[in-house]
């Protein structure tokens, strides 16, 4: 038990994120963007914001994209230190090679969690070891928590008949005891040492093990989780334009245009939009609600846009219709590309036989992805980066990396 003030945490961001593919197979998890900004500055944002001043991050997937972006944390006037993890062991492993860098009481998070200030300075002002819960209906495939009291009683691994509706959120604050505690433990049957199974050690040896329900949190499991996520920051936006609008423009609040952005005449956007810097947008063109297109964009004319994540680099210039999609870095759509997001029978929609629990659902693309003129898509199709989809093709299921259809 402590009374030491909390400054530092420790982010688990050196995995893939396997189940987000086919974004990841180019870039981590953590790094992907939600609102104009990677997941993982989200976190580390409302971490600051909590009080968090010095930042130790796990990397080992494509860590140079997180190292490069972050950099030192000045630009945030936070402080943070980089440790590879490269062959990805487990958390408790990942946590036990950056003791050497940690003093005292501490947090940790998974860095693809989406959690807010207020419960993340709730987690730090408990004076034990403490786990972040958060309350849900569907606890499939998630770490179920028993409870008891004010404790933390065990910890159930995606179990088939889950004691409570309790799931782990994935932000924790640990006391030095968790490294005793880790080095006793053992390997889980997935192979790996679990940092789950570390704070069972420490239950089952007598220390209190505390937890606080928290009031958001946002499963980041699938790509398509990556739209829901986007709805739901777009909601807090504040207006500004640092673009140039030229005139016969329609803008509708709140809408957000970075610099050196032009918006050609005659386009109609519609908020909440994000536009990043150094766009083309229009003539001609209509963004909906929901709308993220990254920096160097170019949105041409005739080209709908409609509740859609557009990475960047990417460019739709001619004729085309892109809703409820994600849209990878670097692609190019020919003119008269089409995505379908609705099923004609209005049913929810499945991917590779996973059901997505959306009716509106239209594609996924990794990155560096170019189709040919009048290219149709169907719904819920992903296509791997550095595809090429021929002129007139249709496309549907899960196509993989480096394939070319004609």
């Amino acid at each position: 038990m402590s009374d030491t003030k909390i400054t530092c945490a420790v982010i688990m961001a050196a995995g893939e994120g396997s189940r987000m593919r086919p974004l990841t197979y180019t870039m981590p998890k953590v790094m992907l963007p939600l609102a104009g900004k990677p997941i993982l500055e989200h976190l580390m944002i409302e971490m600051a914001a909590a009080g968090i001043r010095d930042f130790i991050f796990i990397v080992g997937y494509r860590n140079e994209i997180v190292r490069s972006y972050f950099g030192d944390g000045s630009r945030w006037e936070v402080r943070i230190t980089f440790s590879n993890q490269m062959k990805q062991m487990g958390t408790a492993d990942a946590l036990r090679s950056v003791q050497h860098l940690v003093a005292g009481d501490f947090l940790v998070a998974n860095g693809d969690v989406i959690m807010y200030r207020q419960d993340i300075l709730d987690v730090m002002t408990h004076k034990e070891n403490t786990l972040s819960l958060f309350r849900t209906d569907n606890v499939a495939g998630l770490g179920v928590v028993e409870v008891e009291k004010d404790r933390v009683l065990r910890i159930h691994e995606k179990t088939a008949r889950p004691p409570s509706n309790l799931i782990n959120a994935g932000v924790y604050r640990f006391t030095p005891e968790i490294f005793r505690a880790i080095s006793r433990t053992g390997k889980s049957p997935r192979g790996e040492y679990e940092l789950t199974d570390s704070i069972q050690i420490l239950i089952d040896e007598g220390y209190p093990v505390k937890y606080h329900i928290v009031s958001e949190w946002l499963d980041l499991s699938y790509p398509w989780d990556l739209l829901t996520a986007n709805e739901k920051f777009l909601q807090n936006i504040q207006p500004r334009n640092e673009g140039n609008i030229e005139p016969g423009v329609f803008l509708k609040d709140p809408i957000v245009i970075g610099e050196n952005t032009l918006v050609r005449s005659g386009s109609y956007i519609t908020g909440p939009v994000i536009i990043g810097k150094n766009c083309e947008i229009g003539p001609h063109c209509y963004i909906r609600p929901g709308t993220v297109i990254g920096d160097g964009c170019h949105i041409g004319a005739s080209v709908e846009i409609k509740n859609s994540i557009i990475m960047s680099g990417s460019k739709v210039p001619h004729l085309s219709y892109v809703g409820d999609s994600i849209i990878g870095h670097n692609c190019n759509l020919g003119a008269g590309t089409k995505i379908a997001n609705l099923r004609l029978d209005k049913q929810e929609i499945s991917v590779n036989g996973i059901n997505t629990h959306r009716r509106k659902l239209g594609a996924i693309l990794g990155d560096n992805v170019q189709t040919g003129i009048n290219v149709s898509i169907n719904t819920g199709t992903l296509i791997g980066n550095d595809s090429m989809i021929g002129p007139g093709v249709f496309v549907s299921g899960v196509i993989a990396p480096h394939t070319m259809m004609l």
